[in-house]
């Protein structure tokens, strides 16, 4: 039975919340949209907020669900990689936080910009690179989407500018992403993303201050996952309130395991921005699964029963998964089949991250530079130095 505020009798919806405009039309069975009401935002020098009721169709909960489950299935796999020390270095996983960049992306304009830390996977992948250019990438394989030359801190693409391994050190970067933006006239926003780790940067207030005097369009973006590496927010940060740490910046706290409710959110700050009010700081409670890094076990500073709670109360899959089969927008067996086809393809470049080939020395000078005004390479020595090479984009870039 559907819930209350979607029930239909027939073809015909019940009005209850506006829930008749959202499920009067069914095709082949499927109601075309559903609506659903997100926990309260709080709000920070804001008389109003985005709107609680948050409504999805057919076509972008299978799309939403598609995106969640595929950074779940990719991570999983990037873990896997690194355990068999396929993946050199480090490995930041994104598992449990699926929610907040599949919610941002959702509501983004072709032309908006995102910079983020290390946990970028899964950006990477929703900005259009394959799930085989994300793996091959972690693997230093020649598909990876810079060659396998970068992994996980040097992963971009178009929009797309990057996890930045400096703590911290994208927020000014962001800033000044939003700021061209601006300076060109367009309307586009960038998003800077940083976790409650990285909250206390002498760096980030520096760039508060700047977007504000200037009002330029940064949606700046903690990622409370409660955790900066081993040391909970509470003993990290004199206050835990992160959406008002801009102070005369507004602020906006939205549940991160919520995917519906954090792209209504991004809606909202976008419109904002695009007015010329200037910057917003939006805080996205959220929750990581794995360790801070695959060399973290991540239970040494919480119990295993705290992550167990979490992965069955407030998981941003399954949850969704919920909504959208109670409210009869998709079918389990449609799900199923989907989940399907997802570990297929993410099995399939996971064969190709062990197995293609890593790039030749002579690539090691290759794009430096998009136009090569310098000649020759500096080398270790100067009497040997490095030809440049122009080679492009791996196949896998997008």
């Amino acid at each position: 039975m559907l819930p209350s505020c979607v029930r239909s009798v027939g073809k015909k919806a019940i009005n209850n919340k506006n829930a008749a405009a959202l499920v009067s039309k069914f095709n082949q069975g499927f109601a075309t949209e559903a609506s659903f009401e997100t926990k309260p935002y709080r709000l920070h020098k804001l008389e109003q907020g985005p709107s609680t009721n948050v409504s999805v169709n057919r076509d972008d909960a299978l799309k939403i669900f598609h995106q969640l489950q595929t950074i779940r299935r990719l991570e999983t796999s990037a873990g896997n990689l690194y355990k068999e020390k396929i993946v050199k270095g480090f490995c930041h996983l994104y598992s449990g936080q699926e929610a907040v960049a599949v919610g941002i992306k959702a509501a983004l304009r072709p032309y908006d910009t995102v910079i983020t830390a290390y946990r970028d996977h899964g950006w990477c992948y929703l900005f259009g690179v394959s799930v085989e250019g994300v793996l091959t990438e972690l693997t230093g394989r020649r598909t990876g989407c810079a060659r396998g030359k970068g992994g996980s801190m040097h992963m971009y693409t178009d929009g797309f500018y990057g996890g930045n391994g400096i703590v911290g050190a994208q927020v000014p970067l962001g800033v000044g992403l939003a700021f061209a933006a601006k300076y060109k006239g367009t309307d586009g926003v960038s998003v800077a993303l940083y976790g409650d780790g990285a909250s206390n940067q002498g760096q980030v207030f520096e760039v508060y201050n700047i977007a504000k005097l200037w009002n330029i369009p940064c949606i700046f973006v903690a990622e409370n996952n409660g955790y900066g590496m081993g040391t909970s927010a509470e003993r990290s940060s004199a206050s835990t309130e992160y959406y008002t740490r801009g102070d005369y910046i507004p602020g906006i706290w939205v549940d991160g395991m919520d995917v519906l409710a954090v792209r209504e959110a991004f809606r909202f700050a976008i419109e904002y921005c695009k007015s010329g009010k200037g910057p917003l700081v939006i805080e996205a409670a959220t929750y990581r699964y794995s360790g801070h890094s695959m060399s973290d076990p991540g239970t040494s500073y919480r119990t295993r029963d705290e992550i167990q709670e979490v992965r069955q109360t407030r998981d941003p899959i399954t949850s969704f998964k919920e909504k959208i089969i109670s409210t009869n927008l998709v079918t389990p067996e449609e799900l199923k089949k989907m989940e399907s086809e997802i570990r297929s393809v993410v099995d399939e470049a996971t064969k190709k991250a062990k197995t293609e080939p890593e790039i030749g020395l002579d690539e090691l000078s290759a794009d430096v530079y998009v136009n090569n005004a310098e000649g020759d390479i500096r080398n270790i020595s100067p009497f040997s130095p490095l030809k440049h090479k122009k080679i492009g984009p791996a196949v896998n870039a997008k």
